[in-house]
């Protein structure tokens, strides 16, 4: 099963729906709506609203990001899709079974992620890739519900740092003790039954055309936790 809200129903269309029509934060508003074309998307009509996750809701496995990209998930209405970072990342997961195919380029580019859900902490793009405290605290609610949706979820990868400070506030607010969680590369924690968090450099140019992170890297984070997943219990 693949989508936003497969298997299930009205809540996660709802919520869906709550995320796309969001306006609280008029920097963000602001900046989604004002992103000028760049000339080869010329004829495109951006999505220029939030992006919600989208995957296999009955999945084990939650990809956090940090945000759409400006010309990516901002133009395309779904998360990783049309940018270097996200045809870099669905490479990936296609290598590790979790994508049917390796493309992501638009909304009816018929891919379908199984056993993987993909979201973002920030659901509109920031400025220069810099949301800020106030804008992680307003979105957190949305992040929170998506993952309450999340019913078989095992494991969170989080694709760079950002991304992994929200998911330890995730846990904060739950009074999770996270002290002494710090962000490297490959490392994992476990929470006390709670899913297992794993960390990863994000797929960015900066990261990728340096070698900081390739695919052998990634391939091989993916295909780890695969392994170490449980068996859905029927």
């Amino acid at each position: 099963m693949s989508g936003f809200g497969a298997g299930r129903g009205s809540s996660a269309e709802k919520l869906r729906m709550r995320i796309i029509e969001c306006r609280l934060c008029p920097r963000l508003v602001a900046y989604r709506e004002g992103v000028k074309r760049r000339a080869s998307y010329a004829s495109q009509e951006y999505w220029r609203r939030p992006v919600p996750g989208f995957g296999d809701i009955s999945g084990r496995v939650l990809i956090l990001g940090l945000a759409p990209a400006s010309h990516g998930g901002n133009r395309t209405g779904r998360i990783f899709t049309g940018d270097a970072s996200s045809r870099f990342l669905v490479r990936a997961l296609y290598s590790a079974g979790f994508a049917n195919q390796p493309v992501s380029e638009s909304r009816d580019d018929g891919l379908r992620y199984s056993d993987c859900y993909v979201t973002a902490a920030l659901k509109c793009a920031p400025p220069g890739d810099k949301p800020t405290s106030k804008e992680f605290t307003n979105c957190s609610p949305y992040l929170d519900q998506e993952i309450s949706l999340l019913v078989n979820l095992q494991a969170v990868i989080a694709l760079g740092a950002l991304a992994f400070r929200s998911y330890l506030d995730y846990l904060s607010r739950r009074d999770v003790n996270v002290r002494g969680v710090n962000f490297s590369h490959g490392r994992s924690y476990s929470f006390g039954g709670l899913p297992r968090l794993y960390a990863s450099y994000h797929p960015s140019p900066r990261n990728t055309n340096t070698g900081k992170l390739t695919q052998r890297m990634l391939v091989g984070l993916f295909k780890k936790v695969r392994g170490e997943l449980a068996p859905m219990s029927r």
